[in-house]
């Protein structure tokens, strides 16, 4: 009999297990190979997403994680709950799966033993690998993490070039099976950037297939470990795992107990469901802040987009090059025009001030600026020490009389061993001039020399900037830093990042109209994006610098962003002239919430278009915003979500009949109707127009003259 039960016992653990969703529309299948390889395979309503697709590492110092495995044991178990973020797109998230813990033994190996942690959701599969302290395994060096995601046909796909140091490339939309042929024209010049030599793209990856499946692949909670890129296999339809190395070619360093990011499969026949997932949020830990009082959403201007269009202003104080921290900044020669100055932040106070806004970002406040640009430097930036021009503490009761905060800008040149050392005095001197939220930059090769962007000592890093500044009550929005994975749960005061091709593009190149209509299935799959929109003189013509470049978008499709693109960290980014010229379209950016308590995305196609409506966090007020990409359409916008047995006062800021992003762009239209949760607007959309629509109680006379919709 015992022999028996053993026998059994080994017959079952050897056999291919199963994993099914909580709504059972997924099945996972867990099985070794003949070599005993680990494989994963994945089915969704029965119809295949993923074809058995290997597992594992390959390792440096010790034997590899690739093969000759056995099964030691299974655990299942099922997860039901719901938490509250912090800030986000929904109040209440639930967090619902099934889980497969494996037990993986290699007997040549001592037995040594790893685990791999399986979690199926209703929208999709995580899974990592797990590394248990024992005898046999304490430290090691990863050569190359060989996670396969073994698609099933040549899926249509909107990609970008895989590049260890930027994430800032224009989208491509081919098939799997063309970017061989596309990838040297998808290459675009970045100032920091280091293409990937073999064929590779980056996550958040996202395809569709000819039936009608979306596929979305990313990862989730990158802690400690380097960022993930594909390798593409074109003939075979095949993805794998490419992880960015250091400056000596090893891909990442572990000491157990320890465990990897989790790989995530988001699916659904509804693209609606791909952006309403939550899976990657689920995926990382819950904060360990004790207090989070302090973490709240930001509206902002800014001394920026003039850097970029007006030609009237610069970062730089004075006209030398070569020059040095320990210089005398009040000798330098003024090149008179330096934006970052005190009548000219003031001005913008003002504005701030009068309009509602949190906060005003000023760029180029600090000394460095003269010569940094494109030289490998280790001390350009002491993040303390302003420009003669810039009065810190006249401007710090200016704002603080206006009720404005200004929000501290560190630029890094890319040089992280520099910020640690000075970060603790950069972020005191925030704390003493009462600054409760930073921008960093890191443009530029990074410092120390060798390392990438994302590679493991830079996630690192940008790790240890978000749990200091934490300590100092400061919030944090990245620039340039590595991809977001959900990590904003864990480290709710990291409020946004930038990390891909945001509007500051618009003025170097331009974004192509659909560009905006991928984002929100790529990018910001992993978390929110400070893609700094609201720009309203979309002809940059206008300012008399030579430039002929646009702004590839309506005037309303810049309202609109404020809702597609999600954000707790929001800029409205052009100069305050030109919301002085159009006060009746900037109402809209001034009343739009920053926090939600609950999303609907009412309609969407990668590449195509998006429609989301919003309700605000803790108020009767919804916002809707929608965008299309080079061509027209009509947008169906529902309200069922509005509470039954009442109207409401809905303002639509619509484009204009003939408007259109490269002829008429500033046209648009503005009404008010009555809506309650069975109406219906069909609302046009112009070639790269958008609709943006705001949602309020209203008294029974304000509503007495308007017309039901």
């Amino acid at each position: 009999m015992f022999l028996l039960l053993f026998l059994c016992t080994f017959t079952a653990l050897a056999q291919a297990q199963t994993l099914t969703s909580p709504d059972k529309n997924f099945v996972m299948k867990f099985e070794l190979t003949a070599k005993g390889e680990p494989t994963y395979q994945l089915t969704y309503k029965k119809k295949p997403v993923l074809k058995q697709s290997k597992l594992g590492l390959a390792t440096q110092d010790v034997p590899s994680f690739l093969e000759g495995f056995t099964i030691t044991d299974t655990k299942q178990a099922t997860v039901n709950n719901t938490w509250e973020p912090i800030l986000g797109e929904q109040k209440t998230i639930r967090n619902h799966y099934n889980e497969l813990l494996v037990t993986l033994a290699q007997p040549d190996q001592k037995g040594r033993h790893i685990r791999v942690r399986f979690r199926l959701f209703n929208d999709g599969l995580g899974f990592r690998y797990e590394f248990p302290e024992q005898p046999e395994l304490s430290y090691f060096i990863i050569e190359e993490e060989h996670t396969e995601f073994n698609m099933t046909g040549d899926h249509k796909i909107f990609w970008i070039r895989g590049d260890y140091d930027t994430n800032e490339y224009a989208y491509t939309t081919s098939q799997i099976s063309d970017i061989p042929a596309l990838i040297d024209k998808a290459t675009h010049d970045v100032h920091a950037q280091f293409p990937i030599d073999t064929l590779s793209v980056q996550t958040p990856s996202m395809m569709k297939t000819a039936d009608g499946l979306y596929i979305n692949i990313h990862e989730a909670a990158l802690i400690d470990y380097p960022a993930m890129h594909l390798n593409v296999d074109p003939k075979n339809f095949k993805f794998s795992s490419h992880l960015t190395p250091d400056a000596v070619g090893n891909k990442g360093y572990i000491q157990t107990e320890a465990h990897t990011p989790w790989r995530t499969i988001v699916v659904s026949d509804k693209a609606t469901d791909i952006l309403e997932s939550r899976l990657i949020l689920n995926l990382n830990e819950p904060t360990k802040y004790e207090d989070v009082s302090w973490i709240k959403p930001v509206k902002y201007i800014g001394v920026w987009w003039e850097y970029f269009v007006a030609g009237k202003s610069t970062w730089a104080y004075g006209t030398e090059t070569n020059v040095k921290l320990s210089d005398d900044f009040t000798k330098l020669t003024p090149n008179n025009r330096h934006g970052a100055n005190t009548e000219n932040v003031k001005s913008r106070i003002d504005f701030a001030a009068k309009h509602g806004f949190d906060a005003v970002l000023v760029e180029g406040w600090n000394i460095g600026w003269e010569d940094w640009f494109g030289n490998w430097k280790e001390n350009v930036f002491d993040f303390v020490t302003p420009y003669p021009d810039f009065d810190a503490k006249e401007l710090q009761q200016y704002a603080a009389d206006k009720g404005v905060k200004i929000m501290m800008h560190h630029e890094t040149s890319g040089a992280a061993t520099n910020y640690e050392r000075r970060l603790h005095e950069a972020f005191q001197f925030m704390q003493d001039h009462g600054y409760n939220s930073v921008k960093t930059g890191y443009v530029g090769k990074i410092i120390p020399r060798g390392e990438h962007h994302d590679g493991q000592w830079m996630v690192n890093h940008y790790i240890y900037v978000a749990e200091t500044a934490a300590k100092y009550k400061i919030m944090v929005n990245s620039h340039e830093a590595v991809r977001p994975t959900g990590i904003n749960r864990t480290y709710p005061n990291w409020i946004a990042q930038e990390s891909a091709r945001g509007t500051e593009f618009e003025s170097m190149g331009g974004l192509a109209p659909d560009h905006t209509t991928i984002l929100p299935f790529t990018r910001l799959m992993g978390g929110p994006m400070d893609y700094t929109p609201g720009i309203f003189q979309t002809d940059l013509s206008y300012y008399g610098t030579g430039s002929n470049q646009r702004v590839n978008t309506t005037l309303v499709k810049q309202l609109a962003y404020y809702v597609t693109m999600y954000s707790p960290l929001q800029m409205a980014a052009d100069l305050p002239e030109n919301y002085e010229r159009f006060p009746d379209a900037f109402q809209f950016i001034k009343d739009v919430a920053l926090d939600w308590d609950d999303t609907w995305v009412q309609e969407a196609e990668p590449g195509d278009y998006v429609t989301i409506a919003r309700k605000a966090k803790g108020k009767n007020e919804w916002y809707i915003g929608g965008v299309t990409d080079e061509n027209s359409r009509t947008a169906t916008i529902r309200f069922d979500y509005l509470p039954k047995g009442k109207e409401y006062m809905a303002t639509i800021y619509a484009d204009g009949k003939d408007a259109s992003w490269d002829k008429n762009p500033q046209k648009y239209e503005i009404r008010k109707v009555r809506v309650n949760a069975k109406s219906v607007l069909k609302q046009y959309l112009a070639p790269g127009g958008g609709v943006a629509v705001s949602v309020k109680e209203a008294g029974k006379q304000d509503l007495k003259g308007l017309k039901k919709l």
